[in-house]
């Protein structure tokens, strides 16, 4: 940008000293060719002068527009300009007028006591070379632009590429040891009693969840599957979820919509990916209030839309940080990578075509963070 800046600069200086220089040999012009159309009608021409020389001059100027008028007004001659339009009633008469805005007609002293007006206005060349920096500066920023949407598409598909990569290796890596575990899981059923029921039923959640956590990793990078869920009844089985492993400390509460529409909401999801988002939010949210608080989660119908609300009672985030946060590698923990919020964003933005935002936060009170689907 600096660079283009410099070319601009530059570009319009040289240029502006270019114009000013053509203008003053333009003026100069003008007055050269008065001066022989005088001497060459005037009845008082010297023998001595060449004749020839004063046609010369006459006819050089093949560029420069000019009309002569004597002190009444009355036009006496005109050069250069549009034959097709001289002759139409008024045509000199405006342009004249035109040629006086543009540039200080001369005066020049013609016969003793009698004077002519010379009227010009700038040549082609001239009017051209003027806005000629502006079209360069034009040209330069069209390439500009262009270069900077090429450079950021190319950078976001090879984010792109990152991600989808990762996300497939890690559910590869993730495949094998679930299978063992699944095999283990099956000889522990089989001990005949020699084994807690209940601790064979929580190693079986974990393992299922494990395969979900599979399921949408290799989901990355593939167009998910959308089906319409009743999303309380969703939000209803995440949070759940989410509460038997959460903190005691930490209270949750999902909202019953009061009014019955708001309950029997129905939006297209791929709930593996869904209750990522929700699992992403609620951790973040924990994390925020070091593990005691209460998170509150709130369904609600705006137009066509359903809207799920987050809030919990953490620390909060700066106003100056609501969009910062869902950039890639934004994280204030001394451990993470900060993807959370980014695949949050990716996964409602791009794969649910929602919304997501941070609604409201207030210091030490207060941050709630806001869900857009489109509804059935």
């Amino acid at each position: 940008m600096a660079f283009a800046f410099a070319i601009g600069f530059i570009s319009l200086w040289y240029t502006n000293n270019l114009v000013e220089e053509l203008e003053r040999e333009e003026r100069q012009k003008a007055k050269l060719w008065a001066d022989a159309t005088r001497l060459i009608a005037s009845p008082d021409l010297d023998e001595n002068v060449d004749l020839n020389f004063l046609l010369d001059v006459v006819k050089s100027n093949n560029t420069i527009p000019v009309i002569l008028t004597d002190k009444k007004g009355e036009v006496t001659a005109h050069l250069n300009l549009d034959t097709a339009l001289v002759n139409q009633p008024g045509f000199l008469e405006k342009k004249i007028v035109e040629m006086k805005e543009s540039n200080e007609p001369m005066e020049i002293e013609y016969i003793e006591g009698d004077k002519i007006f010379i009227y010009y206005e700038n040549s082609t060349i001239l009017s051209k070379l003027r806005y000629y920096p502006f079209i360069q500066l034009s040209v330069i920023g069209l390439f500009l632009i262009f270069s900077y949407v090429a450079f950021s598409y190319s950078r976001r598909s090879e984010q792109n590429r990152v991600w989808v990569g990762m996300s497939k290796e890690t559910a590869h890596q993730l495949g094998t040891p679930i299978s063992s575990l699944v095999a283990w899981l099956e000889l522990l059923k089989a001990s005949e009693g020699k084994v807690d029921p209940y601790v064979i039923e929580e190693i079986a959640h974990d393992v299922e969840r494990l395969e979900l956590i599979t399921e949408r990793f290799s989901k990355i990078g593939s167009e998910p599957v959308l089906e319409p869920q009743h999303l309380f009844k969703a939000m209803d089985r995440c949070v759940k979820y989410l509460q038997v492993r959460a903190p005691s400390k930490v209270n949750f509460n999902l909202e019953k919509p009061e009014d019955p529409e708001d309950a029997e909401l129905y939006v297209a999801l791929n709930y593996p990916l869904f209750a990522w988002v929700i699992e992403n939010l609620t951790k973040n949210a924990i994390d925020a209030m070091s593990g005691q608080g209460s998170l509150t989660y709130t369904i609600s119908s705006k137009g066509k839309n359903a809207v799920i609300d987050i809030t919990d009672t953490g620390k909060g985030i700066p106003s100056g940080k609501f969009e910062t946060i869902f950039n890639p590698g934004y994280t204030t923990k001394k451990r993470g990578w900060g993807l959370g919020l980014s695949l949050v964003k990716r996964i409602i933005e791009n794969y649910h075509k929602g919304h997501i935002s941070v609604k409201e936060s207030t210091p030490f009170q207060r941050t709630t963070f806001r869900i857009v689907l489109k509804a059935q």
